[in-house]
């Protein structure tokens, strides 16, 4: 067998060609990481700037969003910077050319991530609601915690944290409730049939308006809306505060002040109720299946006589 030639000799020329190369690249080196640090801290400062400016107006989380990317975008273009000056046969039209072949495998590859955060951005840029805010989205209801890049954080009423992605936000519908100052609630309400109309609709409107929390610029109203099977149906609408605490207190008051009211003069809130009539269907033609009515009313032909009857003429004859 052939012995291998272990010449240690073309080992350390080959290190020495390699330090060599690297103390030429000493001075690029250095550079780079000079390069790489000034960008780092100017993406600091714009990043920091733009926090800053977006906070003066209100957008907190808009500038923090915003200063990130900024931050984040800077310092790749050093990183970028730094390797052609290491690499001097590297190209920047390389590397973006580069950075664009990239870019579509990581658009793959993080599809949902990328859609959320761009979402994220739409969401902050256009403001359909805001920290504070109390929405609706996807069946989860409670008060806006944090709009991040991938995700919105409600507080539910309860205590409970639900983080939703921002995809799913900007594509769905949501119910801002605390959009605007003040919002309507309704409930309905029967009266007896007998009980006058104006009269139940006044002593509603009245005591729903004495409940604190009621909106004095917009009167409560009331509109009948049902003739129903037992009761005539009042619908009494009320405007609140639109937040929810507001505006479920004072729902429950309203509801105790109006039931009050109206059980002190008198006007009727009837519960369902039912007619059952009971009487003898039995008939001298039971058993006929081509003349037995089966309760139908008579109508105005020849009328079998009830059973009852049948039994007693019979009795009366004999």
């Amino acid at each position: 067998m052939d012995q291998i030639d272990m010449n240690v000799g073309l080992i350390f020329s080959k290190l020495d060609k390699w330090l060599d190369g690297l103390f030429k690249l000493l001075p690029n080196i250095l550079v780079a990481l000079v390069v790489m640090v000034l960008f780092w801290f100017l993406g600091m400062g714009l990043g920091k700037l733009v926090s800053r400016v977006a906070n003066k107006r209100g957008r907190n989380n808009l500038g923090n969003v915003g200063g990130a990317l900024i931050r984040w975008a800077i310092a790749v273009i050093g990183i970028m910077l730094a390797v052609t000056i290491v690499a001097p046969s590297i190209t920047p039209g390389d590397l973006f050319a580069g950075l664009g072949v990239s870019s579509v495998a990581i658009g793959f590859a993080f599809k949902d991530i990328l859609q959320n955060m761009l979402a994220g951005i739409l969401i902050l840029l256009r403001q359909p609601f805001e920290v504070g805010d109390q929405i609706v989205s996807g069946g989860h209801e409670g008060t806006v915690e944090k709009i991040e890049t991938r995700a919105t954080m409600i507080t539910t009423y309860d205590g409970r944290r639900v983080v939703i992605p921002n995809s799913v936000i900007y594509t769905a519908s949501v119910v801002v409730n605390t959009a605007f100052e003040t919002r309507r609630s309704e409930y309905d309400i029967g009266i007896g049939c007998n009980d006058d109309w104006d009269v139940a609709r006044g002593i509603m409107e009245k005591a729903c308006a004495s409940v604190e929390g009621v909106s004095s610029e917009s009167p409560p109203e009331t509109i009948p809306i049902s003739l129903g099977d037992f009761a005539n149906v009042v619908r009494l609408r009320w405007w609140t505060k639109s937040d929810r605490a507001s505006q479920i207190h004072t729902f429950g008051a309203v509801l105790q002040a109006v039931y009050i009211a109206l059980d002190e003069e008198g006007i009727d809130m009837p519960y369902p109720t039912q007619v059952h009539l009971f009487h003898d269907q039995t008939e001298e033609v039971d058993g006929d299946r081509a003349r037995q009515r089966e309760g139908w009313p008579a109508g105005r032909g020849e009328v079998p006589k009830p059973l009852r009857a049948v039994k007693e003429d019979k009795q009366s004859n004999t």
